[in-house]
């Protein structure tokens, strides 16, 4: 145990503790530490290949780097964002023990800056371990200066810790404690995919584009640029250089103690809201409980939809892979719209994938998240009613989702709509049955925590989605060599398939 019981060290010890046990999980430790290691050797090996090749390399200090870091700079501060509002909310909704803490004889401040400096902490380690295997290289190879950009990150995510957790507060005052925890967590997953959607802009309007790297370039050689003052400071500072790098440090600490001085106590009454605000909602609202659906699989399909509306993480989870569809899904509108029949296969395949990713996230949860499952299991239902009942609830939200666009898309190039359409139906349907298959029993409240199932099934759920995908390509062509790829998703499929009888040996063996 570091530092004295009660001190801030000691509490920032047991946080990051914390952190550490919550990305190895309880189970398979050992696994997951092998895992680590094999992809710190392997990135390891990229950087000294790396650092071989630019050991006599030197940076200049010209409008290109400047805006290839200082974007680079941007994309880590929106990610870092992203991590600290979701770790805030976190802190407000899930722990739950911030109650117990502040009762303790430690200073609530003390308690919430530590609190918020583990948010920082683990948004740097974060980035550090990515790009620490090749720092270290470079380092031996005589660009030593290049290890500012650890001090570099660390300015940048506490930066990023001081404007999530007053973006937290911000949405505590404006909207209640009730809305900010789906509010704040859908705000997370959009700040995160946000970047993407900003690189896409210029596609999205018709304009040509190369990526963020072609329009950083093009940025560049306009020689109507004049850069801002001080916009060189993020790339100077990388390399070692002791003002800008001093400057950045000095900021993001001034930013992140005057944040946590100012908003430590009313983050304190937040924390006191939203533990109760659920409970008050409900006596407040004197709303009744409504009657229960006819049937076993009405019922099941409306409690599986209403814990997915309830649920704010999976809610966050699912929208940022729906904001990765929604563009493919206008780019295959645009071209429809102005006759662009060369880039609607491609498109339409696309939307296909993506749609299995979204169903598979959806059905993964629905058909194998339960906190009572044997509950479910001692219910007066067979068994295959309430799989199907919960694939159901998992698929509705995405075709609400697609019917609108895909609609239009027919209705624009019928060929090409009714292969989309074709082709996401199937890609979704193939990914429910695969985890209605094989399901990965687990407590709701674990699998926000949890990214996927099994290895294997995640890598069936893949093969499936782009042999579907493939087939809705050429379909789309239209050409019969989508029998092909289709065939073989369905052989695979007939591969995957598990009987009723099978399905209950394997999650009895699962126990």
């Amino acid at each position: 145990m570091i530092g004295r019981p009660g001190s801030t060290i000691w509490l920032l010890g047991h946080e990051l503790r914390l952190n550490w046990r919550g990305l190895l999980g309880r189970r398979r430790i050992a696994w997951r530490l092998g895992s680590f290691a094999v992809i710190g050797v392997i990135a390891l090996i990229a950087g000294c290949l790396a650092a071989l090749a630019l050991r006599h390399f030197d940076v200049p200090v010209n409008h290109l780097s400047v805006l290839a870091v200082d974007t680079a700079a941007l994309l880590i501060f929106s990610l870092m964002l992203s991590q600290t509002l979701a770790g805030a909310t976190d802190a407000l909704y899930t722990r739950g023990d911030l109650d117990l803490l502040f009762s303790s004889p430690l200073d609530p401040r003390k308690t919430l800056t530590v609190r918020f400096a583990s948010l920082a902490t683990s948004a740097f380690a974060s980035f550090a371990m990515l790009v620490t295997p090749f720092l270290l290289p470079l380092a031996v190879f005589g660009h030593w200066r290049w290890l500012a950009v650890l001090p570099l990150l660390a300015a940048l995510a506490l930066m990023a810790s001081s404007a999530g957790l007053a973006l937290a507060v911000a949405l505590f005052a404006l909207i209640g404690p009730r809305r900010t925890r789906t509010v704040a967590q859908v705000l997370a997953a959009i700040i995160g995919a946000a970047f993407f959607l900003a690189s896409q802009s210029q596609t999205l309007l018709g304009r040509r584009s190369g990526g963020v790297a072609m329009q950083v370039a093009a940025a560049a050689a306009d020689p109507r640029l004049r850069l801002p003052p001080l916009a060189d400071w993020p790339l100077r500072a990388a390399m070692g250089d002791p003002l800008p790098l001093a400057a950045m440090l000095g900021v993001g600490a001034a930013l992140f103690l005057g944040v946590t001085a100012w908003l430590s106590r009313r983050f304190a009454d937040d924390a006191a809201s939203a533990q109760g605000a659920d409970v008050g909602q409900r006596r407040r609202s004197g709303r009744t409980v409504g009657a229960f659906a006819g049937g076993a699989f009405a019922a099941t399909f409306l409690k599986e939809i209403r814990l997915l509306r309830r649920d704010a993480a999976l809610l966050a989870q699912v929208l940022l892979r729906t904001l990765y569809l929604l563009p493919a899904t206008f780019l295959v509108l645009r071209n429809a719209g102005g006759h662009a029949s060369y880039a609607l296969p491609g498109g339409a395949a696309v939307i296909a994938f993506l749609a299995g990713q979204v169903a598979s996230s959806l059905t993964w949860i629905t058909v194998s998240a339960e906190e009572v499952p044997e509950l479910i299991a001692a219910a007066p239902a067979s068994a295959a009613g309430v799989r199907a009942a919960k694939l159901l609830a998992g698929l509705a939200p995405l075709i609400a989702m697609l019917a609108i666009p895909l609609a239009v898309l027919t209705w624009l190039s019928p060929v090409t709509g009714l292969a989309a359409s074709a082709g996401a139906a199937a890609d979704a349907i193939a990914a429910g049955l695969i985890n209605a298959w094989h399901p990965a029993p687990g407590k709701r409240s674990e699998f926000r925590r949890r990214r996927s199932g099994s290895i294997l099934t995640g890598i069936a759920l893949v093969v499936v989605s782009l042999l579907i995908a493939a087939a809705t390509g050429l379909a789309a062509l239209p050409s019969p060599l989508a029998l092909g790829p289709a065939a073989l998703a369905l052989i695979a499929l007939f591969t995957l398939r598990r009987s009723p009888a099978q399905i209950a040996d394997a999650l009895a063996a699962r126990g």
